[in-house]
């Protein structure tokens, strides 16, 4: 009796040791897949406090609380079980999806650029302004750019762990899913807060305290603008680089064999090769996101003209 019960021990031991492995293995594989969505996960915290600008300042967390919510719906009963079935059914569809996304990430970001440039400042008005269905339409439309991003953060994480098994991918996937919504949504709020937190501590009677308070509240609508900036600068290079990786994943290589081989002349240069070879994939990635989501943006307006006309 006592040598089954050991034996009994000893195998759940082994058991309980394989089930740790099994966790550190779904632990590992979801960092390595989140780190190479990284691209997108900045441009989704860059984009996502555009969205509550200009909300009163009681509505925002709620409102980023809501979008939070949805962009976990997104990729936890939308995009998962679709990347999952068609990586199990139809692997070179995930890479066409992939590219999708990646032209409709070069059109956002172009279309940015465009209105900037024509000085359109119709997205720029306050939403309490607009009306009070403006903050549901706010909401809706973070919610949907979101799940283009979402689902590039996914597809890209799906590639990682392709050749892990079917259940093994499921779990690593929700794990992603989670960890990134929280990270994402986490520091769009504490942005969103910023200016509160610094009329706080401007409150305080500590000098100190004062002087942060101060320069956190003057420098928050700098921050937003720089953030405008840096999500568009993330949707053009991020999107760009999908396409130039996913073409050489489809049979056309010249494409990224040149800009290998760009990389590949640089990099051995003494401390600055890393980051200059770098510098050399993001420019050419962010060059080709911008010509594609100008090409997109020029066709769509067209598309747009021909539709007016014939409506007048």
């Amino acid at each position: 009796m006592a040598g089954g019960l050991a034996g009994l021990l000893d195998d759940i031991a082994a058991l309980a040791k394989l089930a740790a492995a099994s966790i550190d293995d779904v632990g590992a594989a979801a960092g390595r897949a989140s780190a190479k969505a990284a691209g997108v996960v900045v441009d989704d915290t860059a984009v996502t406090p555009a969205y509550v600008r200009g909300l009163a300042a009681e509505r925002e967390l709620p409102i980023i609380k809501r979008i939070a919510l949805g962009s976990l719906r997104n990729k936890l009963l939308l995009i998962l079980p679709v990347a999952l079935v068609l990586s199990a059914v139809a692997p070179t569809l995930v890479e066409i999806i992939l590219m999708l996304g990646g032209t409709y990430l070069c059109f956002e970001g172009a279309e940015k650029i465009y209105h900037r440039l024509k000085h359109d400042d119709s997205h720029d008005v306050p939403v309490v302004i607009q009306g009070p269905d403006a903050e549901e339409a706010t909401i809706k439309g973070a919610i949907r750019t979101d799940l283009i991003l979402s689902a590039e953060i996914m597809v890209i994480a799906l590639k990682e762990v392709i050749d892990e098994g079917f259940l093994q991918r499921a779990i690593i996937l929700v794990v992603v899913a989670v960890v990134i919504t929280l990270i994402v949504y986490g520091v769009v709020a504490l942005i969103v807060k910023m200016d509160d937190i610094g009329l706080r501590l401007a409150e305080l009677e500590s000098t100190s305290s004062q002087k942060i308070g101060r320069a956190m509240v003057m420098g928050m609508p700098k921050l937003l603008s720089a953030l405008t900036v840096i999500g568009t600068a993330a949707m053009l290079w991020v999107g760009g680089h999908i396409l130039l990786v996913g073409a050489d994943e489809l049979g056309w290589h010249a494409p990224y064999d040149f800009v290998h081989d760009l990389e590949k002349k640089v990099e051995d240069i003494d401390g600055i090769g890393g980051m200059l070879a770098w510098l050399i994939n993001t420019g050419i990635s962010a060059l080709i996101g911008l010509i594609v989501g100008a090409i997109v943006v020029a066709v769509l307006s067209r598309f747009h003209s021909k539709s007016d006309d014939e409506s007048h």
